[in-house]
């Protein structure tokens, strides 16, 4: 089945609709029984998508964990209220003490700090390494090595990695690969296609697609399904069945949003490339993209978010660029339908295993679904403010 159509039909199994287009909203604390066999049934066939109690999940979270799966692969879902939870939870499923897992230097923030202020606490070390270290990666595996975290692209510098190699080695010594997917939206980039043993996505971006929820995903192969399952359970993780139904409408128009998105945003970004306060432009379909190449192997496709960096500016004719812009609103998260746009002046504060070299401005965009000439007529104001700042 393409993408087209799972988009249109993932999760509306007869037993979740039924009999409507659209899955119901099951809201559900307790779950109630009329007698012993009907009570022990339900108890043996938890696992199966049968509702036993509330935090288990109900019809409408079935529905989504199973779309889901058919959108990204592996064996099943699990679900949680934030892509941070779902990192974290995912991470925590298959460490413990005296562990030691490698980290992708380009992480998401949270990331970093957890590892660095949660898992250090309870006994395990991490290392953090380069984004494009390729099949050196065997130089830093340990004998306590669990598990190597990738995110491909990097969330700001946008680095893509070499998922295959990477994946392969990790599992030559017996290693878990697991990867923050949320760029790649289970649409651009296949994991389980690469070798990738859990996939995470924060599906608060381009999954609901309309920034109104917080959700996380976790998908799993055959092989760490059941433990991922069991320990995200154990760890008390559930979701808003309301929530849920939002992000089950948002994969209906997944597939048109991604390509308004990535249409608008290379139309930018060939536009960005043309001005002279620009020095490169990081967007993984340009080959002045760190790892463009693993890019035009592996993935199908790009959204609208990418990074530029300056070749000029300072802290306060960045602030007179961005405080004056109309489309572009400056915000932490992406993926919903509007524009927004930050700007990084030092972006060696978060990294530690590799050199950022630019001494200037990083910008980061995420272009939405607006009229895309007059984002650039936004974004072409700003510059002139820009250099008129420096002028002073």
């Amino acid at each position: 089945m393409k993408n087209e159509t799972k988009f249109v039909t993932a999760g509306r199994n007869d037993k979740w609709t039924n009999g409507v287009v659209n899955p119901s909203v099951t809201r559900a604390s307790t779950v109630v029984f009329n007698t012993v066999d009907e009570m022990n049934n339900a108890v043996a066939n938890r696992f199966n998508q049968t509702m036993v109690y509330g935090r288990r999940g109900t019809t409408t979270a079935f529905a989504f964990s199973e779309a889901m799966t058919e959108l990204e692969g592996g064996a099943g879902c699990a679900l949680y209220p934030s892509g941070t939870a779902a990192i974290t939870n995912a991470i925590l499923a298959f460490v413990s003490a005296g562990d030691h897992i490698l980290m992708v230097d380009t992480a998401y923030e949270p990331t970093r700090d957890y590892c660095d202020k949660i898992l250090a606490k309870m006994g395990i070390e991490t290392t953090y390494y380069d984004p494009l270290i390729g099949a050196d990666i065997e130089g830093l595996i340990q004998d306590n090595t669990r598990l190597v975290f990738l995110e491909s692209p990097g969330s700001i510098t946008m680095e893509v990695q070499d998922v295959p190699t990477i994946s392969r080695i990790a599992h030559q010594h017996g290693c878990i690969v697991m990867l923050d997917n949320t760029w790649g939206a289970g649409v651009n980039f296949k994991p389980f296609d690469y070798g990738v043993d859990v996939s995470v996505q924060a599906a608060t971006k381009y999954i609901v697609g309309h920034s109104d929820v917080m959700l996380g995903t976790a998908t799993a192969t055959e092989e760490y399904w059941p433990q991922l399952r069991d320990n995200s359970y154990l760890m008390g993780q559930c979701t808003s069945p309301d929530d849920l139904y939002l992000a089950l409408r948002g994969i209906r128009t997944l597939g048109v949003r991604l390509k308004q998105h990535q249409e608008n945003a290379l139309k930018v970004a060939h536009w960005l490339q043309t001005r002279e306060e620009v020095a490169s432009i990081l967007h993984p379909a340009f080959a002045s993209c760190p790892g463009h190449e693993f890019f035009k192997r592996d993935f199908n496709g790009s959204n609208g978010l990418f990074s530029f960096v300056l070749n000029r500016g300072d802290k306060q004719s960045i602030k007179a660029f961005l405080d004056g812009l109309s489309h572009f609103k400056m915000g932490y998260s992406w993926g919903g339908f509007e524009s927004l746009i930050l700007g990084i002046s030092n972006v060696s504060s978060l990294r530690s295993a590799t050199q950022w070299s630019s001494q200037y401005p990083l910008v980061r965009v995420h272009i939405g679904l607006e009229n895309v000439d007059e984002l650039i007529e936004d974004l072409a104001k700003g510059f002139d403010r820009l250099n008129s700042a420096l002028a002073k």
